[in-house]
């Protein structure tokens, strides 16, 4: 859809007026272009930059007094909460600051939005104004743009305090405390996984928001205030030059390993501190885990440890002196930088890719059970010297910084990912489910699901695609638009009052308000965030959403709503707990959901809105990995029963297609070789070699038949959606045994 509808559909209803004004602007292109039949002057360039002006002063304005709001409403509940939480407080109170926090983060979720809705609009503007006119207005604008820089506003800063806030709140002023029903249990029972998602940076600020609810963000320095710089992480990874870290962990292989050196915060100086860490794969069936190791060594030694001139026995000899360390840490550390000392000399590794991004971690300070990491920002920037000098003798280079997004850098020397980073690992017992909110989210429409997925592999296969022999999995995912239709159940949007299903589109909603409906009787039953919790994921295909909506919304269609009375409701602090009590709502903004246009083609509204008359990116839904029951309503309630969940369709990673081709040639491979034994007995030999060849020739025959017959039976198994597939062959191999045995039976006979 065009930018201008999906603007129009995605504001915030009581901020309407404090948007871009793009379809002014858009008619201001237009209409100076045709009236001076394409020849734009400097008087029309004059008065376009001057509206250009005005909306950019506006939406800067009213993003500075939106963040100062927040910046003092989090002032003021810190100084409540530790009030409470020093003097004690009835449990009315604290729900009270509960409400009101979580008002705060819906605002906070809001204006993250609108931050982002207003940078794209002026961006594609500015894009068309350049195209229709011929003036290149983009350069300048940009300088422009950076004097009023609202759009750099990621507000993790304030997340972490609102974190903080948060969790004392949620606490009762108590110590928050871990899980402890595992507490006696013994860990090596436990089942470690880790998994990785990709989030758009539509969803980023929402899904950091989530988590929070959950758990706390995690501080490593506690002592100082949190700053922009503290969440950089810096990495640069050695590699020999025939990539042999790179093919073991992209391949999974047993003993597989990434060296590299780790730094946070700012380029450290030559006496800062930074962390050779060494990670090993390890195959389940050895029975071993998968361990990361490090230990810290001072930048000025970096270069003669990477050349074996210096060692680091000296350092551990100090540590073991002055009780820094235990015993047994010292020698593991010193184990450790021996060998991975031998590993780089012998095979000759060096500096080959850097990987800069922003971390913000979640995890209780006392239990590392569940922990949970969003990367943002992810650049991958070349370290090597093929070609051209860019290290030297240096173990990296020093035209980089922190500074992202590294516009000094050519093209070919960075790679930056266009989405965040989720890594979630967890430590849960051997049959226990995860926790419902994590496995909610990672079946949300907010996470794309990426297993394997790796930062340093990403990073050689984009930027030294030509030192490789393969490529990962996930470059085929990179083509496409991994956001999706929002499932208005999960999130930080309110509940939609019962006279809307799930997955009604905005639009929808803003009719049938126009139209009269959906009333007070709504709002009586609608439930404040406070007691908002994600329930299980409702996943359902188009065809089904549609058809259930055809039915529904005659029968569901309350009258007596307008757009005033559900919009307008109290914002200030005691109306806002007066209006949750009486069931009020709060204004959020919807999700809009998938919808087809006349000709049928699927374009998600509020998703992927592109420039007018450019190309619109298809959106790919990707199977739950999870799948879960509606849960009934209990007996003697008013709750309509959900609609059961229909199959969406199954999208199978490459790798599956692949695996079956890999299989179909190795039956091909064994065919070619038994059918070259079988035409040497037929042409070299007496009558009962030939004979024993005739035989192997019809086997031969046979198997490549029956290799290709399986091929595409598997093929169809794989596209299908049938829950009893089978993928096993238990027939071939033991016919073609019993063939082969009575082959060479017969010409030993």
């Amino acid at each position: 859809m065009k930018f201008g509808q999906f603007l129009a559909d995605s504001i915030q209803p009581e901020w309407s007026f404090n948007y871009i004004s793009y379809d002014e602007l858009k008619g201001v292109l237009k209409s100076r272009t045709a009236t001076s039949h394409l020849c734009w002057t400097e008087t029309d360039e004059g008065y376009f930059v001057e509206l250009l002006e005005r909306e950019l002063e506006k939406v800067h304005s009213f993003q500075s007094v939106k963040v100062g709001e927040i910046l003092r409403k989090l002032v003021y509940f810190k100084t409540q909460a530790l009030e409470f939480k020093k003097n004690g407080a009835q449990e009315e109170t604290w729900q009270a600051l509960d409400v009101e926090l979580h008002r705060l983060v819906a605002e906070i979720d809001v204006l993250s939005s609108y931050t982002r809705l207003n940078y794209t609009g002026f961006l594609k503007i500015v894009k068309k104004h350049d195209k229709q006119t011929g003036w290149l207005l983009k350069s300048i604008f940009h300088v422009r743009l950076n004097t009023k820089p609202f759009h750099k506003e990621n507000f993790d800063s304030v997340i972490v305090r609102l974190s903080a806030i948060y969790h004392i709140v949620a606490a009762r002023g108590q110590k928050l405390k871990g899980d402890d029903q595992f507490a006696n249990w013994d860990s090596s029972a436990f089942v470690r996984d880790t998994t990785k998602y990709w989030i758009h940076p539509d969803n980023i600020t929402e899904v950091k928001l989530i988590i929070m609810k959950h758990l706390p963000v995690l501080l490593f320095n506690t002592k100082k205030d949190y700053e922009e710089n503290d969440s950089a992480i810096s990495s640069v990874y050695v590699d020999s030059d025939d990539f042999e870290c790179y093919q073991g962990r992209l391949e999974k292989s047993d003993m597989a390993q990434a060296i590299r050196v780790r730094w946070y915060g700012p380029t450290p100086t030559d006496n800062g501190q930074c962390f050779l860490e060494r990670k090993v794969h390890r195959e389940k069936w050895t029975g071993e885990q998968s361990v990361k190791e490090r230990f810290p060594i001072k930048t000025k030694y970096i270069n003669p440890y990477l050349t074996g001139d210096y060692t680091m026995d000296v350092k551990f000899a100090k540590l073991r002196s002055r009780g820094q360390k235990s015993v047994k840490d010292v020698e593991l550390m010193q184990k450790l930088a021996n060998e991975v000392q031998s590993s780089i000399v012998a095979k000759q590794m060096r500096p080959k890719i850097r990987a800069f991004y922003r971390r913000t971690a979640f995890q209780l300070s006392n239990d590392a059970r569940v922990r949970i990491s969003l990367d943002t920002e992810l650049t991958l920037i070349r370290e090597d010297d093929y070609g051209r000098l860019r290290d030297g003798d240096n173990w990296k280079r020093e035209d980089v910084g922190i500074d992202w997004p590294f516009k000094q850098l050519p093209a070919d020397d960075v790679s930056r990912f266009p989405y965040a980073v989720l890594e979630v690992k967890l430590q849960t017992h051997h049959g226990q489910e995860p926790p419902e909110w994590i496995v909610e989210l990672i079946n949300s429409h907010l996470v794309e699901s990426c297993p394997r997925f790796s930062k340093y592999i990403h990073g050689v296969a984009t930027l030294l695609e030509d030192k490789i022999q393969i490529l990962p999995f996930w470059l085929a995912q990179m083509d496409q638009d991994i956001r999706k239709p929002p499932s208005t159940d999960f999130g930080l949007t309110k509940y939609l009052p019962r006279a809307w299903p799930v997955g009604t589109p905005r639009a929808a909603i803003r009719q049938q308000a126009l139209a009269g409906g959906a009333g007070s009787e709504a709002a009586k039953n609608a439930k404040s965030l406070s007691e908002f919790e994600p329930k299980q994921p409702k996943t359902m295909d188009k065809a089904t959403y549609l058809a259930k909506m055809q039915e529904k919304q005659a029968s569901r269609r309350p009258s007596n709503m307008t757009v005033n009375n559900f919009y307008n409701q109290p914002t200030g602090t005691a109306s806002l707990r007066d209006n949750i009590s009486s069931g009020g709502v709060h204004p959020l903004t919807f999700p809009p959901v998938e919808e087809k246009n006349q000709n049928g083609n699927g374009n998600m509204e509020g998703q992927g809105a592109e420039e007018e008359g450019g190309s619109k990116k298809k959106s790919f839904f990707r199977r739950k990995r999870f799948g879960f029951r509606e849960k009934k309503p209990s007996s003697g309630t008013n709750a309509t029963m959900p609609p059961k969940r229909a199959s969406p369709p199954v999208r199978m990673e490459p790798k599956v297609f692949f695996a079956n081709e890999r299989t179909f040639l190795n039956w091909l491979q064994f065919s070619v070789l038994l059918g070259s034994i079988s035409l040497t007995l037929l042409n070299f030999g007496n009558y009962m070699t030939r004979v024993s060849g005739a035989v192997l020739t019809v086997i031969t025959l046979l198997a490549m038949l029956y290799a290709l017959g399986i091929f595409h039976i598997r093929l169809c198994n794989i596209l299908s959606t049938k829950p009893n597939r089978q993928f096993h062959d238990r027939i071939g191999p033991t016919v073609l045994c019993i063939f082969l045995f009575g082959a060479y039976f017969l010409n030993f006979y």
